[in-house]
């Protein structure tokens, strides 16, 4: 995808509760792409336009990965935390 698709996308999936600026995604598509999780291609898009297209690469789905595991296992560690309080 290129970075606006990456955004609609991200509301669409999120319902609208997350949609990033503009500012905010290129500056970390930058780095995921120096950091080698990303590779980006130019292509024509369907206006016309030259536009930059992003893509996982092994290294990148690797790291996802292990930050999905990261993160259910932070979730997980809050909820315990937050139904304990409950009770």
């Amino acid at each position: 995808m290129y970075g606006y698709e990456i955004i609609q996308e991200s509301v669409r999936r999120s319902q609208g509760a997350f949609e990033f600026k503009e500012g905010t995604l290129y500056p970390a598509l930058h780095q995921l792409h120096k950091r080698g999780y990303l590779r980006s291609e130019w292509r024509v898009g369907d206006n016309g336009k030259q536009r930059k297209y992003y893509g996982l690469t092994a290294t990148g789905r690797k790291a996802a990965r292990r930050s999905e595991q990261d993160w259910f296992s932070f979730t997980r560690t809050v909820n315990t935390i937050l139904a304990k309080a409950r009770a």
